[in-house]
């Protein structure tokens, strides 16, 4: 019994470690305190087992670049990490762009995306949208729950209950409806869309039984979660993208046009088309601004590269 005891005693020492790292931080201006985090990890990012990683996917996926410039992009994911770690205590409080409401804003887009948003928004449509651990990833969800987007966000939920319940007040007040995964979420998720509900997820981490697919000419696999739902209710997929500004502080949302959908013999949408077309729209992404993508996880692993 002591083991189980202490383990449950660990777990609350961390829980309410979590809520009390989150409400100190809240306290402070986050434009304040994110410079700080960002120059702690990218202090302490190299000492991680992670900066190997990181380094190791990089060298394999850009193999023209310099060594200079794999440090410098994995400095500057460190940097984007700092910063998330104190934005994530400040997710209620960004300012999206509204025509409505003039003034300072911290996350902007395009009349182009604003276009296609509001064509998602109001086509009475289910729709499916994706999205992958670039800049501050949680803010698509706090874009669609600010213009009144009908929508649910899949989330991971943390091992630890109070930090978990920490997390879930924070994110709950300004991403809309979440949803943990978990056995019965493809059902849940199929039920809303075919209510004309938007259903939105990460889909770039690493799937052990997912699809082969190929990310920067290496195979890997990819959770096919998102293309069996849509060949399921057979809805448009979108990809969404925040893309950190220079100053450090400010996004811009970009929201794409529905992705062409690949289809088998008998006209039905293919679960493994769809996540290798899902894939490369990432893998655009990533190319563009890859010192804010998530170096640190293990995107390719040795058993795929056997198979190919």
């Amino acid at each position: 019994m002591a083991r189980p005891r202490g383990k449950a005693f660990l777990d609350a020492l961390a829980g309410h470690g979590t809520v009390a790292l989150l409400g100190g931080l809240r306290l402070i201006d986050r434009r304040r305190i994110a410079p700080g985090t960002a120059w702690l990890l990218r202090r302490i990012g190299p000492l991680l087992k992670e900066q190997t990683i990181a380094r190791a996917q990089l060298v394999a996926a850009f193999p023209e670049k310099s060594p200079d410039e794999i440090e410098r992009i994995i400095a500057g994911m460190w940097d984007n990490l700092g910063r998330v770690a104190a934005e994530f205590a400040h997710m209620d409080r960004f300012r999206v762009e509204d025509p409505d409401r003039p003034g300072p804003v911290d996350i902007t887009y395009s009349p182009e995306t604003l276009e296609r948003f509001h064509r998602l928004r109001t086509d009475g449509k289910p729709a499916l949208i994706f999205t992958a651990h670039l800049a501050n990833w949680e803010l698509p969800a706090v874009v669609a729950a600010a213009h009144g987007l009908d929508a649910i966000s899949v989330y991971r939920r943390p091992n630890i209950g109070a930090a978990a319940d920490a997390v879930l007040a924070i994110r709950s007040g300004a991403m809309g409806e979440l949803m943990a995964t978990s056995m019965d979420a493809p059902l849940k998720l199929a039920d809303a869309l075919a209510q004309g509900r938007h259903v939105g997820m990460l889909v770039d981490q690493y799937a052990v039984r997912g699809v082969p697919v190929t990310f920067f000419g290496r195979p890997t696999r990819a959770n096919a979660l998102l293309a069996r739902l849509a060949r399921h209710v057979d809805c448009p997929i979108h990809g969404v993208r925040m893309i950190r500004q220079p100053d450090g502080r400010t996004f811009r949302a970009e929201l794409t046009e529905a992705v062409t959908p690949a289809r088998d013999a008998d006209g039905l949408l293919d679960v493994q088309g769809i996540m290798q077309a899902v894939t490369s729209v990432i893998e655009d992404w990533v190319r563009e601004y890859p010192e804010q993508w998530l170096w640190a996880h293990r995107r390719w692993r040795p058993e795929d590269e056997r198979r190919s």
